[in-house]
């Protein structure tokens, strides 16, 4: 049963991990491929946009893959709910 619970923790560590990630992205390269710096003569191809974009996707997906290092023996589960009630 703890490892369910450290699992559901991890995974919403990393949920929120991502979304920073995404969004933090997102405010920088969509403005930019919007053209919000073309009148000092800085322009984002879409070309490139779709490129990071698709390098954003595997970003994420290869930090969701960290939750496969996650121990979830008894023993590691019940020292790491001990941990946190510390």
């Amino acid at each position: 049963m703890l490892s369910v619970i450290e699992l559901s923790r991890a995974a919403y560590r990393k949920m929120k991990q991502n979304l920073w990630w995404a969004a933090g992205y997102n405010l920088i390269s969509v403005p930019l491929a919007a053209g919000v710096l073309a009148r000092v003569g800085f322009g984002l191809p879409m070309s490139v946009g779709a490129i990071l974009m698709s390098l954003s996707t595997i970003v994420v997906s290869l930090n969701a893959q960290l939750l496969r290092r996650i121990d979830l023996s008894s023993e590691a589960s019940t020292r790491a709910v001990l941990e946190r009630t510390n």
